[in-house]
């Protein structure tokens, strides 16, 4: 299926989409949620994805099926670094079957275009098996971590959280 450019009308589902697979219990039906470490029933709000989306050079990809539904999605923000990337999110019912991978390929793809010779992104330490899955894509630690700001907003930490830093070089 072809990925695409979010608009600001996509932004209904992209929410769903990003909610459901982040958080609560229908994001437990995949692998890479974060229920288990902040409680809380959303993961982001209309308001901060109409903000992200307004960022000069950023972009929502989206993947949708044949059916025009929404399945994944990514977050690219151009940032003095490089291109940063962030939410990228799977239906949790249809993880594992490649989606992931082929929006990390788009990303790489848009980073391209925006001459950034570096995407990075921020994962939180404890999810272990999300960040095995990045360094398996061609991702490595950085060494470098930030601090786990606390929105109750969004949630609230079930233990000590910090986010390690990942990056990978595109050629």
């Amino acid at each position: 299926m072809p990925v695409l450019f979010a608009q600001p009308d996509d932004i209904p589902q992209l929410l769903s989409l990003v909610n459901s697979a982040f958080r609560g219990d229908s994001a437990r039906k995949g692998w890479t949620h974060e229920s288990d470490l902040l409680r809380g029933a959303i993961r982001t709000d209309a308001v901060t994805m109409l903000n992200m989306m307004d960022v000069l050079g950023a972009a929502f990809l989206t993947y949708t099926n044949q059916e025009g539904l929404l399945e994944g999605c990514v977050y690219l923000c151009p940032k003095q670094r490089g291109l940063y990337l962030g939410m990228l999110t799977v239906n949790p019912d249809l993880q594992g079957g490649g989606i992931g991978k082929q929006l990390l390929q788009a990303a790489e793809g848009y980073a391209r275009t925006q001459q950034c010779i570096i995407i990075y992104m921020t994962v939180i330490s404890a999810r272990t098996e999300l960040v095995a899955w990045y360094l398996r894509h061609g991702y490595y630690l950085t060494g470098e971590t930030e601090p786990f700001s606390v929105d109750t907003k969004y949630g609230m930490p079930t233990q000590d959280l910090e986010f390690i830093i990942l990056e990978k070089k595109i050629p």
